[in-house]
């Protein structure tokens, strides 16, 4: 196995936490309980640095199962402000790490098929993938394979103009998808979700952007977005928003009731210390009880 490919593995690993299949440990009698304000549980531990925050230990040579993970939690679905034009077609633009851009190659490229990015379009990077010396990313959807006559367009007088294909990104999002290349040249380094946006800097603005995170939650209802502002869950929510409310939990437990239906707890915390149990009935919380 691949140093790369055991690096996958491991965040995988560390993105679930199931023990299927043992015995419930939650107490018959116990008082519904509501998660007060600030207050935070013994869940997964916060991985990325605080803001400012400097570490004395020495980086890694290669990139961490961690900071792998970090990056996928942390930059994958992150909104940015195009610094440049970008071009469309299917060849990537390839970035070299150290290097600045080739800015002949970028105009040539446009030249030939048109812009798929404005400078100071909105874009999204939709998807991350990891490679033995590469980080490649797809802004607002990837490129997509274009035809010579979509993006011609022949004015009066014959003279042919390049012209933008219709877009492909994501509902909200001005442009349409391509991709980048960020080339190191050698073995993937350790790095954290800051130090990958300070590399594209040169393409990409992240500051006085929005998290997707954000974005996702203002489409909640009220109810839900206020329980997540006061990191504690709420009975009907679904997964991924006690997720955001409360984070992963510590051990999950999974069974099914006498008439057959499937049912899940998280469990928070560890006895005889404070635990909390978040109970799913199919794909909704039906109750959460604390203990003690």
């Amino acid at each position: 196995m691949s140093y790369l490919a055991w690096i996958v593995v491991s965040a995988l690993l560390l993105m679930d936490a199931n023990v299927p299949q043992v015995s419930r440990l939650m107490p018959q009698t116990a008082q519904a309980v509501e998660f007060p304000a600030g207050e935070s549980l013994p869940v997964l531990p916060d991985l990325s640095p605080a803001p400012g925050q400097q570490t004395s230990a020495k980086k890694a040579d290669r990139l961490q199962p961690e900071s792998l993970l970090n990056l996928v939690r942390y930059v994958s679905g992150e909104f940015a402000r195009a610094v440049k034009a970008l071009p469309a077609g299917e060849k990537p633009i390839h970035i070299k790490v150290g290097q600045p851009i080739d800015e002949k190659d970028l105009r040539q490229a446009i030249a030939n098929n048109g812009s798929a990015i404005n400078p100071g379009d909105t874009v999204q990077i939709t998807r991350l993938e990891f490679r033995e010396n590469a980080i490649v990313l797809d802004l607002n959807g990837g490129r997509k394979k274009t035809r010579w006559r979509d993006r011609v367009h022949v004015e009066m007088g014959g003279v042919p103009t390049v012209t933008k294909t219709p877009t492909n990104a994501p509902p909200g999002l001005q442009g349409q998808g391509t991709t980048l290349v960020l080339d190191f040249g050698h073995p993937l380094p350790d790095m954290t979700p800051d130090e990958l946006k300070q590399l594209l800097a040169g393409v990409l603005d992240f500051s006085n952007q929005r998290s997707a995170s954000v974005h996702w939650v203002e489409t909640l209802p009220p109810e839900f977005q206020k329980a997540i502002q006061e990191r504690r869950a709420a009975v009907g929510m679904d997964r991924d928003m006690v997720v955001a409310a409360i984070g992963k939990p510590q051990r999950k437990v999974r069974e099914r009731d006498p008439d057959g239906v499937e049912t899940e707890d998280w469990i928070y915390g560890q006895p005889p210390l404070k635990t909390v149990f978040v109970h799913f009935v199919g794909d909704r919380v039906a109750s959460i009880k604390q203990f003690p």
